[in-house]
């Protein structure tokens, strides 16, 4: 299919110029609108007007200029088809071989601070959907281009085969589809939360890719990393990596992990992820306390883990770090001396992101065979619970400290979820059990002698008092839990037998 007539109209003029300009000089005829045509005369390319092929002037400041059917019908024509062609003829329909066209800037619109919903709505682009959909159906015949990384796989072909392979035109107007596919959801989506329509009746997305990953959770599976458009900054798929070898899978969701984890902490923390679950949290008055009650919490399974930092990473700490195995280190910034040390190590990922005040809730989404499952973010936190005390004794200040952290972690831990805190720091952590006193279990044995004086947060109610039991003997002083089970008053009495405050919170936090 040789390519006698090309359309241009981008918004994004990177490397156009002399793309054009290598069209024309093999006397391609270059048709072109406002601001593209403009600005490829200043060039030297010679232009012909989209009113001149059209024989009606751009209206209506622009909104219509290419909606036309010299436009379409010199696009959609099946150049096989005698009718087609003789239609063509009879309404002087040249046809239009190559279309090179990219959208109003509508997502860099709205990612403006305080946009205004006018300046949103005229940056959906009309005319270029239009003419990419028409050219992309058309692909036996026509060639489309959207993204300018494709000019020279384009030019490279027409310079040695005068025209562009089918299997190339094919490539382009899937590709050509998947833009204007995702450029609509952006729209969509827009529109959708400026009315705020709760559970629409289709739910239409998009995500940008980031990077193809080496595999998935195992070798044998395929993978690549995606990240909203305009997703929120406190995001993994945000963080600018400074050091080490490239993300796995599961590497960004254990990262992920981590960092909803340390945005629940105002103080200096420092948390450590294995497999999605915590490992050790702590808090202190720096990083590097932070970091050492982190390790404390679990110094054996936080071997190989992925720790994140809501503060910067000093010198102190690096040295620390540098003494174990990490995967990855998170934080808003690294000190001179705190990156020296930890680059020393090769494979180490070092990774900063902002990590400062993020209201903006997205919605959780998971997959299952055939289908999507769509939720809020679990942001409800301790100062939003409706609190209440059922047991003869309340919590005294310190066990206010331990409850508050053991509420914060459990919230993120694997259901069913049993977290013991003590002195600003997670003493045991029971993840993803069948059965509630089996997670308690676990965190149990793993705090050893520390349980003594310990408080212990559960993400669910207990529906019996075994829990309850369990903790106590330990010595468990101090208990937070949603309440809400029929048999709430078998964990009260149990409580208030041995002398253990317990807090409601009324809420639950299931994390599957």
């Amino acid at each position: 299919m040789t390519i006698k007539r090309a359309l241009v109209s981008v918004s994004n003029k990177a490397g156009l110029v002399p793309f054009v300009k290598a069209l024309a000089d093999k006397g391609v005829e270059i048709i072109s609108t406002g601001g593209t045509s403009k600005a490829l005369q200043e060039a030297g390319v010679n232009v012909t007007g989209i009113s001149e092929v059209t024989g009606f002037p751009e209206i209506m400041d622009g909104r219509v200029k290419t909606l036309h059917p010299m436009i379409h019908g010199g696009l959609l024509a099946v150049r096989e088809n005698e009718s087609h062609v003789r239609q063509m003829e009879e309404n002087g329909i040249s046809p239009i071989d190559l279309v090179v066209v990219n959208l109003y800037p509508f997502k860099e619109t709205i990612s403006k601070e305080d946009v205004a919903f006018a300046d949103a709505i005229e940056n959906i682009d009309i005319g270029g959907p239009s003419m990419l959909r028409s050219a992309a159906k058309n692909h036996a015949y026509v060639t489309v281009v959207v993204d300018p990384s494709d000019y020279s796989r384009v030019l490279e072909e027409v310079e040695k085969n005068n025209e562009v392979s089918v299997e190339t035109r094919r490539k382009l107007a899937a590709k050509t589809f998947r833009h204007t596919a995702a450029y609509d959801a952006l729209i969509a989506e827009y529109l959708t939360n400026m009315v705020e329509e709760e559970n629409p009746e289709s739910y239409t997305v998009t995500y940008e890719k980031k990077q193809d990953l080496r595999y998935g959770e195992n070798p044998h599976q395929k993978a690549a990393f995606y990240k909203a458009p305009l997703g929120t900054k406190t995001s993994i798929a945000q963080a600018e990596q400074l050091h080490g070898k490239e993300l796995s899978y599961n590497n960004i969701n254990d990262a992920d992990a981590a960092l909803q984890i340390v945005r629940e902490f105002q103080d200096p923390a420092v948390v450590a992820v294995k497999h999605m679950n915590p490992c050790g949290v702590g808090t202190g008055n720096s990083v590097e306390d932070a970091f050492a009650k982190a390790f404390a919490a679990d110094p054996i399974s936080i071997f190989g883990g992925i720790i994140a930092s809501n503060v910067e990473i000093n010198e102190a700490a690096a040295q620390k770090m540098s003494e174990i195995f990490l995967e990855i280190i998170i934080a808003p910034s690294f000190s001179p001396e705190a990156k020296e040390i930890l680059t020393k190590k090769k494979n180490i990922r070092l990774l900063t992101l902002e990590l400062g005040e993020d209201k903006k809730q997205e919605k959780r989404s998971t997959t299952v065979r055939g289908g999507l499952l769509i939720q809020d973010e679990d942001a409800y936190g301790l100062e939003q619970a409706n609190i209440s005390i059922p047991t003869k004794r309340e919590p005294n200040e310190k066990e206010w400290e331990d409850l508050n952290l053991a509420w914060k972690v459990v919230k993120h831990v694997k259901s069913n979820a049993i977290v013991l805190a003590k002195d600003q720091m997670t003493i045991g952590v029971g993840a993803g059990q069948m059965n509630r006193v089996g997670a308690a279990k676990i965190a149990i044995e793993q705090a050893g002698e520390k349980a003594e004086g310990s408080a212990l947060g559960s993400d669910a109610f207990f529906p019996m008092d075994d829990t309850v039991e369990a903790a106590a003997k330990a010595g468990v002083t101090a208990i937070i839990q949603p309440g809400g089970s029929v048999k709430d008053e078998d964990s009260i009495k149990k409580a208030d037998e041995y002398g253990i405050a317990m807090v409601f919170t009324g809420v639950r936090h299931f994390k599957h």
